[in-house]
């Protein structure tokens, strides 16, 4: 009797294909921002479609304190609009929830648009971590010399232009994107933002 040889997959190998079959799913047109931007949201079936969110980013949309995930709750509806779809269309890699914000999983404009509407819904958290405070005066210029023309004095961010509150952001979370701005590594990072803090140090990021 011959026998057949079995090949399996390793673990690593498996959830790389699981998600190259996700990528294939249906591809939102380029559009798709402005879409859902002009849509009305429906909290209710946002609350449905959270669900999925909260997995990593909490029920409350909190995020967490290692900076992983951030904070949702709180963040200009144009910006979690924007920043799903920038993951939907490919210009921000982000590999973990591409696979998870895809058509297939939520669904087209109208589900973005019902999310981010339940996600304005949520109170933000108080408890966001806190890093090293270093030089106090030393960290306030930098921030007003270099942040606040676009993220505001208060870093309240600005609705209309796109740019994210990052007052009440989980620490880790935006000490890990100044990084990936600084880098290169993410993708869609304002270009204006790379220049300002291009020659910055960790201690400064920090």
């Amino acid at each position: 009797m011959k026998l057949r040889r079995v090949y399996t997959l390793a673990p690593v190998a498996i959830l790389g294909t699981i998600l190259s079959l996700a990528c294939m799913a249906a591809d939102p047109p380029d559009d798709e921002l402005s879409q859902s931007m002009a849509l009305e949201g429906d909290a209710t079936n946002g609350q449905k479609i959270f669900s999925i969110c909260s997995a990593c980013h909490t029920t409350e949309g909190w995020g967490t304190n290692d900076g992983r995930y951030p904070q949702l709750a709180g963040q200009h509806s144009s910006v979690l609009i924007k920043q799903l779809a920038d993951i939907r269309s490919g210009k921000r890699s982000n590999v973990e929830m591409h696979p998870l914000a895809m058509y297939d999983a939520i669904g087209g404009p109208q589900s973005i648009a019902d999310v981010v509407a339940y996600i304005a819904t949520l109170p933000m958290s108080p408890e966001t971590g806190k890093g090293n405070a270093g030089d106090r005066e030393r960290a306030e210029k930098l921030f007003y010399t270099k942040c606040s023309s676009c993220h505001g004095s208060n870093g309240e961010g600005d609705e209309e232009k796109f740019y994210p509150r990052i007052q009440g952001q989980q620490y880790g979370y935006v000490l890990r994107q100044l990084k990936w701005i600084q880098t290169g590594e993410r993708l869609n990072s304002n270009k204006t933002m790379m220049r300002k803090i291009k020659r910055f140090k960790l201690e400064d990021l920090e």
